[in-house]
Parts: C-alpha cells; sequence; structure tokens
C-alpha cells in the first residue's frame, strides 16, 4: 500500500489516498456564492484523491470571514453546482468543510453579535470588510439555542448535496464552534454542555449525529485539531477529552475522522488506535513553518493513517498528485496572495512543465 493505491471511502472509490485539506481562499461573492473562479480552482486539483473545500458556514452567523462562501441560501446551492460539476467533469471527489466560526466572528461582517459557548472573547484580530479588528465579546447561548446551532451543520449538509457534493466535513477544529465547545477555557457552561468531558463534547456529537441522520454516515466526516490552541482555545485533559469524543462518534459509522497534527505523535497514535475505521491525517501543523511532503505521507501511512491530507501544497501544485508520484519539485507558494482576491496567485499556478 502507498499513497497512490486506491482507496474506499464509503461509496466512492478514491484513485490515491491523497486529500486536498481545506483552505480559506476568500474569493467568493460578498452574497457568499461561488464563483466561476472557485470551480476552475478546485477543477484544477480533481486528481486529489478527494478534495474537502474551504470553510463554508451553514448560516450567516455562522460566517466568520468576509468574502467566504455560504450554504444557507437557494442562491448559494445553485452557485456552488458550477464547483461540484466541474470537479466531477474532471473526475474527482470533493467535500464541503461545514464551519460555524462561533466567536471568531464580528458584527462588521454579519450584522450581528458573534455566539459562543459562553461569553470569552477569541484572543487575536478577527478579519472584517474593514480589515482586521479586535475579536469582540460573543453572546453566550442559551441552553434552549444549542440543539438549533447543531441542527445548522445538518441543514447546510442537506444543501451541500443538493449542490453536487459527495459529502460534508465537520470544521470541528482550530477555535472554531465546535472547537469552542470542547474547549476548557472558551466554554465556561455549567450546563449539560459544559463542565465535564461527558458535556463538552455533547455539541459536538449532537452536529455529528444530526449530519449523518440528514445525509448518512458515508457523507459525513468530522476535522479535529486535539490540543491545539488556535483563536486561544485551550483544552484541559486532551487525551481524555478526545477519546471520549472519538467513543461517541464511532457508532454514528462516520466516513472519517480528519487529525491535524496539533498534538505530539504518541496521543495521534493513541487515537489513531481509539478510531474503528478512516483515518485521515495531516501530518504539520496547520500554517506552521512546514508543508506536508512525500516523507510525512510515507510515515503516516505506515503508522496506520488510511489518507494523508496536504494544504498548502496544493495551492501552487494543482497537479500535487503527479509531483508526488514522480518526485517532481514541490512548487513554492506566494503567501501574499492567499487572501487577497482575484485569479493571480489562485488559477495562475500551471502544472510541472517537462522538458522537451
Amino acid at each position: 500500500m502507498t499513497l497512490f493505491t486506491g482507496y474506499r471511502l464509503g461509496g466512492l472509490t478514491l484513485p490515491n489516498r491523497v486529500v486536498m485539506a481545506p483552505m480559506t481562499r476568500v474569493r467568493a461573492t460578498v452574497g457568499g456564492l461561488a464563483t466561476p473562479s472557485m470551480a476552475t480552482y478546485y477543477a484544477q486539483r480533481a486528481t486529489a484523491g478527494l478534495i474537502v473545500s474551504e470553510g463554508v458556514q451553514p448560516s450567516l452567523i455562522g460566517q466568520s470571514n468576509p468574502g467566504t462562501p455560504g450554504l444557507h441560501t437557494v442562491e448559494q446551492v445553485a452557485a456552488w453546482r458550477l464547483a461540484t460539476a466541474a470537479v466531477h467533469t474532471n473526475g474527482g471527489r470533493i467535500f464541503a468543510q461545514l464551519m460555524h466560526g462561533g466567536r471568531v466572528s464580528h458584527p462588521d461582517t454579519t450584522g450581528m453579535q458573534p455566539v459562543g459557548p459562553s461569553a470569552v472573547p477569541a484572543v487575536g484580530d478577527v478579519f472584517t470588510p474593514s480589515g482586521p479588528q479586535a475579536a469582540p465579546m460573543p453572546r453566550a447561548l442559551d441552553t434552549a439555542e444549542v440543539p438549533e446551532h447543531a441542527r445548522s451543520y445538518a441543514r447546510a449538509a442537506l444543501r451541500a448535496i443538493d449542490a453536487g457534493f459527495d459529502g460534508v466535513e465537520l470544521h470541528g477544529a482550530n477555535g472554531y464552534l465546535i472547537s469552542q465547545f470542547l474547549s476548557s477555557n472558551a466554554n465556561l457552561r455549567t450546563d449539560r454542555y459544559g463542565g465535564p468531558i461527558a458535556n463538552r463534547i455533547r455539541f459536538a456529537v449532537e452536529a455529528a449525529t444530526a449530519t449523518v441522520e440528514a445525509v448518512g454516515r458515508d457523507r459525513t466526516g468530522i476535522r479535529l485539531s486535539p490540543g491545539g490552541t488556535f483563536w486561544g482555545v485551550q483544552e484541559t485533559d486532551v487525551r481524555e477529552l478526545y477519546t471520549a469524543l472519538l467513543a461517541e462518534l464511532a457508532p454514528l459509522g462516520l466516513a472519517y475522522v480528519h487529525l491535524e497534527a496539533t498534538a505530539d505523535e504518541e496521543l495521534l497514535l493513541t487515537l489513531r488506535r481509539a478510531w474503528p475505521s478512516t483515518l485521515v491525517v495531516n501530518p504539520v501543523l496547520p500554517m506552521g513553518p512546514k508543508q506536508t511532503g512525500r516523507d510525512d505521507a510515507d510515515r503516516w501511512l505506515a503508522m496506520g493513517a488510511d489518507l494523508i491530507s496536504f494544504g498548502r501544497a496544493f495551492i501552487a501544485n494543482p497537479d500535487l498528485v503527479e509531483r508526488l508520484r514522480g518526485g517532481l519539485p514541490i512548487a513554492p507558494v506566494d503567501e501574499a496572495t492567499y487572501y487577497q482576491g482575484g485569479d493571480a496567485g489562485y488559477l495562475t499556478y500551471p502544472a510541472h512543465q517537462y522538458a522537451a
């Protein structure tokens, strides 16, 4: 078995074990609509075994950054169909990552006060239409409101399938809403969603359960960042927290769990053993100094991962699978064009040019 061996993921047959990780690129319209350029971008990368889209907000209040796409209106569903069709025409498969920003948002972006488990602001500046601003104070959700936000993932998942996606990935990582409920400093609740581990994992399990009930287990994955500290979240008892979470998720039969390398290798291997089905591993710290390479992928496949996700390497290398297969150079990415909009640094990276 190698990175280029096929893999059966639910109802999909993947031609290789390379996953394109979700990456925010902020190229959507003001109304959260996917654009023809976004369709081209994903279609260019359709040789990945699986593409996971950029974070897509399941509701307006769930939008974190300006310029991100949504899946909460009829117009957004219609706009995404161009992108999913383009990926499928090029032989690919694509899941939508559903991302509720929770407290990592701003009224200037959504017109609403952000919500979170507790009235504790995120650490750092958030992006707004007028530039970075300090993260605002979120409104703590009432107990009766929490299930509605868990169900928002399921509603967006139904729209994703209507839009032509092959499935969805719940963004349970990186300090966004699911991660905030898992946290021991963003979640100071004293009701059934806070305090002991069994309560802090409840929101994640409810969101996953609702999504499975809506679109099926084969179409539902979740991404997690055990021990991660994005946006100021902290987690106590990380091993116990995530083994308990995986134990609750396992009966749902999710398509996969997608782990980020935010914890030490020993813990990640413990979670590999605790998860009974498909595991996707992102072997390097997201936005850290190193990009995932072929050696990282091979090492984690040997340690029990089923699929390997690559992030930044896919930005500048639309043909990343073939470059990895052939040992070809991996082109560097221009960080200045990550989020600036337009097609430069988005659609302008070429495939490898072979010498005549």
